[in-house]
């Protein structure tokens, strides 16, 4: 089954306050919409977001990094523009959607695996938290208590049986609160998920200022390191690069040892493993596998723990081939697999001054660090 994602990213923000609207205020150094996007497309199969008319340069900054069809333009209340959202993924007939707040960047794994898991069963999903306070009526008096019990906070993403979504905001002629609204107006059952405090929306200038303590995260280094030994042919791949050479890297998979550093210094400063565990060996579906499936998992693996990395740094052993003509166009296929800014991603390489086996041209070793940021 596939799922699409659709981010409502139309609104003005008014209560924010400042020049911009909320979701393109930066937030730890990017802006909030960026955020949003990265935690939700590793979860999907493909992502929309819908945005104002005057947002195109802004939403354009903001997505950069992503490879994202072109924005949908919403209209003067969040249910026009989820409207619209919906119609633009008609084509692509997704069989559930996820509709997420722009404002919500720190929704996590284990709450859109919950929404996802939940469709399988019903037409609406919704991630939800129990109302804990003392509700009262009143202004500035306190004038009658009101039962919490059986009250719920709803969140996004809210997920629904895409075909059935559509058809409601179809018949929607109101703007009604959210999505879950939109649903029950025309009968759709929508059962609560688990939600999160911490996936709250940022409304208000103190919604910004708890947000930034929220980014301050815990840095975490890992280490990698890998050997393969030479054998004849006619290249070697090293960070997804083919140098022509007169041997090859021998190993289960594709043999790129720099690749295998990296993958592994990212699972390191996550504390979850290596390549072996990931990816056994033994396991006869790897034979000859590309190594950038390697990496690209270690890469999902932190989006999926709510972090992000910083820098990778890899230093590769040998006395030939050459790696300096190489080391660019190696510093750029690691940056776009991890999406990182090439100046946070080094290569470099040196030799063993002919002693051991590198320095008998019998193998090449890699060496890498990663630094990642966690929650």
């Amino acid at each position: 089954m596939t799922t699409a994602a659709l981010i409502v990213a139309a609104g003005r923000g008014t209560r924010m306050g400042g020049e911009l609207p909320k979701q393109y205020a930066t937030l730890a150094g990017a802006p909030i919409l960026t955020h949003t996007i990265r935690a939700m497309l590793p979860h999907v199969d493909m992502l929309h977001v819908v945005i104002h008319p005057d947002d195109v340069t802004l939403y354009q900054a903001a997505t950069v990094d992503f490879d994202l069809p072109p924005p949908v333009f919403g209209g003067e209340t969040r249910a026009v523009s989820v409207r619209a959202g919906l119609m633009a993924l008609a084509d692509a007939a997704p069989d559930h959607v996820l509709i997420h707040d722009a404002a919500r960047p720190f929704v996590d794994a284990d709450i859109i695996a919950g929404v996802r898991a939940a469709l399988q069963d019903a037409q609406g999903a919704c991630p939800c938290l129990s109302v804990v306070d003392a509700l009262w009526v009143g202004a500035d008096t306190l004038d009658q208590a009101r039962p919490r019990d059986g009250l719920l906070r709803a969140q996004t993403p809210q997920g629904f049986a895409f075909d059935a979504i559509l058809a409601a905001h179809s018949d929607n002629t109101a703007d009604l609160p959210d999505d879950v609204a939109v649903a029950r107006a025309v009968g759709l059952d929508v059962v609560a998920t688990t939600g999160s405090e911490r996936n709250f929306k940022i409304t208000t200038p103190a919604d910004m200022v708890r947000a930034e303590r929220e980014f301050q995260m815990d840095p975490r280094n890992g280490t990698g390191f890998d050997v393969h030994r030479l054998v004849q042919g006619d290249h070697v791949t090293l960070c997804g690069i083919e140098i022509p050479f007169d041997k090859a890297l021998s190993g289960h998979s594709d043999a790129d040892v720099a690749m295998h550093a990296i993958t592994d210094a990212i699972f390191g400063a996550l504390a979850e493993g290596d390549i072996g565990q990931w990816f056994p060996p033994t396991d006869p579906q790897w034979k000859g596998a590309a190594s950038h499936i390697f990496l690209e998992k270690a890469v999902e693996r932190v989006s999926a723990r709510g972090g992000r990395m910083t820098h990778l740094d890899c230093t590769i052993i040998c006395e030939m081939p050459k790696i300096g003509p190489h080391a660019q166009a190696m510093r750029a296929r690691i940056a776009e697999i991890c999406g990182l800014d090439i100046d946070r991603v080094s290569v470099k390489a040196t030799t063993s001054e002919r002693l051991g086996f590198p320095g008998r041209g019998e193998g090449i070793a890699a060496m890498a660090s990663a630094t990642v940021m966690l929650p």
